[in-house]
């Protein structure tokens, strides 16, 4: 068949193709975002896809394999993943520049490289010798760890079936392309072929693939949604870059949940988990002060204690501020509605800033309490007793609604000190809490939360 190509006007932001230019995309709404390009046609029209050689059957039939997971050398990471790497799957890591995301990978490779077989590293935007001595400075020189450094795919392909590698990591997928396609790297046409090609040897040669990807000014990752639709996990690396902390998050996972949460600490000599995140978000002090109170979310099937600060101050303006840090604004808003309305707090003339400590960013509804006993803290000026964690979710009529998998929280409490709970009325959260040696207090609302925790 021959091969014929035409111009087209692609949107760069999600992949719309339209016949001549115009200024906004009417898929996504993005302004300036559509470009020309030279789309190639012929060769059977279509993307590929994977094998044609499979035929339909029962799916009763259907032969179930348990497959062995790639341990990758670190708990945090291999928690997030669900266990470990699966052979044939496609992951899809982002992150903001200088996050760490080479770093992690490379420590990756070693582990996958000393474990399980051959790992092929292929980096497409530094040189060799660059990557040799990120490598040294980690300790990641291994025999069975081999770099290229090459940008076009098909010569990766050649060399990831050749080299017979069990895991093959690109980074990043926006400076490889394919020869064929006249358009750019990193245009929407080779970002999606080029995770095409790399969905297609993984399924079909078993090896697991990762691949790097650029994040916008937005935060969210670069290219066309169809690459994070078409990967089986999409890992989300963030963090401040002059910190020490990182976190790591599934944002999607077909092999595992998408709660979990990892906890890293970059050092000299590259990233370190922590085990034991509580420790982190907590912040240890002599004496209690105001505006502070210890919630708890649910990560995945751990349980992570942490620091809710609250201020309050005057407004010397007409409107008053209101700031979150890790927390829904929108929530926030709810909140000191409630405070208002419930419990008689006279928030309007003041400026009131919400912060989760550690960096972490919150959507469990259990912390809830926590950030109103913070608000309620700081505007009365009352320290709140620091052996005491706060765990519910605020409804609008001021009643509090109980949390999920009340044991483990009670459990991560006692582990790390804590002797009182004031939570929403639970079934069974007082037994569990008498055999823990741990002390309930049961609150139906809002107001009366506040008065066991000394603030009314």
């Amino acid at each position: 068949m021959s091969v014929k190509s035409k111009q087209v006007f692609v949107c760069q932001e999600c992949g719309a193709a339209y016949a001549k230019w115009q200024g906004r995309c009417t898929a996504c709404g993005e302004w300036n975002t559509v470009v020309e390009e030279v789309q190639t046609v012929g060769q059977g029209g279509g993307l590929g896809g994977l094998s044609s050689g499979s035929v339909p059957q029962p799916i009763a039939k259907v032969s179930l394999q348990e497959t062995e997971r790639l341990d990758v050398g670190a708990p945090e990471l291999n928690l997030v993943l669900g266990g470990g790497l699966v052979p044939g799957s496609l992951t899809l890591l982002g992150g903001e520049p200088g996050i760490g995301k080479s770093t992690i990978l490379l420590q990756l490779a070693l582990a996958i490289s000393q474990s399980h077989g051959r790992v092929l590293y292929v980096s497409g935007e530094e040189s060799a010798p660059q990557v040799r001595m990120r490598a040294e400075r980690l300790g990641a020189l291994a025999d069975e760890l081999w770099l290229l450094t090459e940008n076009n795919l098909q010569v990766i392909l050649q060399q990831a079936e050749s080299q017979n590698c069990r895991l093959l990591i690109v980074d990043s997928i926006q400076t490889v392309f394919l020869p064929e396609l006249s358009s750019a790297p990193g245009s929407v046409a080779q970002v999606r072929q080029c995770g095409t090609e790399l969905l297609k040897l993984a399924k079909e040669r078993g090896i697991a693939v990762v691949l790097v990807g650029h994040v916008t000014k937005e935060g969210n990752l670069a290219g066309p949604r169809v690459l994070e639709h078409m990967v089986d996990t999409v890992l989300y690396f963030e963090g401040d870059r002059m910190a020490n902390l990182r976190l790591l998050r599934a944002i999607k996972n077909r092999f595992g949940s998408t709660n979990e949460l990892g906890v890293f600490e970059m050092t000299e000599t590259g990233l370190h988990a922590l085990s034991d995140p509580s420790s982190v978000f907590l912040t240890h002090r002599e004496q209690p002060v105001s505006g502070a109170a210890v919630g708890c979310v649910q990560q995945g099937a751990r349980p992570v204690l942490l620091e809710i600060q609250a201020l309050t101050s005057p407004s010397s303006f007409g409107n008053a501020r209101r700031l979150a840090s890790g927390f829904d604004y929108n929530r926030m808003l709810i909140i000191i509605a409630v405070l208002e309305k419930k419990v008689g707090l006279n928030l309007g003339n003041q400026d009131i800033y919400v912060n989760i400590t550690g960096g972490l960013r919150v959507d469990d509804p259990a912390v809830d309490l926590a950030v109103a006993a913070a608000i309620a803290s700081a505007y009365w000026e009352r320290p709140l007793p620091a052996d005491l964690v706060a765990m519910g979710e605020i409804g609008l009529t001021g009643e509090l609604r109980p949390v999920s998998q009340p044991e483990q929280r009670f459990r991560e409490a006692v582990r790390l000190g804590f002797d009182n709970v004031v939570a929403a009325p639970l079934k069974s959260g007082r037994a569990v809490a008498n055999k823990l040696g741990l002390k309930l207090y049961n609150a139906a609302n809002l107001q009366i939360a506040l008065s066991f925790m000394g603030l009314l």
